[in-house]
């Protein structure tokens, strides 16, 4: 099979006057994103919980005990940023990090029961946020959001 030299992709067109950065996709998510993390941080009463935190103590207590990189997977939180979430948990003791059983040189994670409460206790805070990022968008354009949002997540 002789293989064609692949052609590079034409360059976008140049903005033009009438490109607006703050009507763009990427504009907008990032300012949807700020309003929803201070809706956490005005909502759950613990202080010293952040939404990064939070995520990840849903996804170790959903897993269970499981390796960091089990966490960065389910998260989409970056290795070096879970790693300082990770031992920020682990110093407030509600999550314990030991070695993993078949694998050294990995990490294994597992929620204590300090950790399982913070969680249970959060859970109804991260509902009233999520009702309040959705603000009053109906059913449908609660589900549409959802939708597009996941399909955008999972693009290659």
């Amino acid at each position: 099979m002789v293989r064609m030299p692949r052609k590079p992709p034409a360059p976008p067109p140049a903005p033009g006057a009438d490109y607006a950065v703050t009507a763009q996709v990427g504009h907008l998510l990032r300012r949807a994103y700020q309003r929803h993390v201070a809706l956490f941080q005005s909502e759950i009463p613990d202080a010293q919980l952040t939404a990064a935190q939070f995520v990840t103590l849903c996804a170790v207590r959903d897993m269970g005990a499981c390796s960091l990189n089990d966490v960065v997977k389910r998260t989409a939180i970056d290795q070096a940023t879970v790693r300082g979430v990770v031992e920020r948990l682990s110093a407030r003791g509600l999550i314990t990090v030991s070695a993993h059983q078949r694998d050294g040189r990995k990490r294994a994670l597992a929620l204590t029961e300090a950790g399982a409460n913070v969680v249970a206790a959060t859970v109804p805070f991260a509902q009233r946020v999520t009702e309040r990022t959705f603000g009053d968008f109906n059913p449908a354009e609660r589900l549409a959001l959802v939708y597009l949002l996941q399909r955008m997540a999972e693009m290659p």
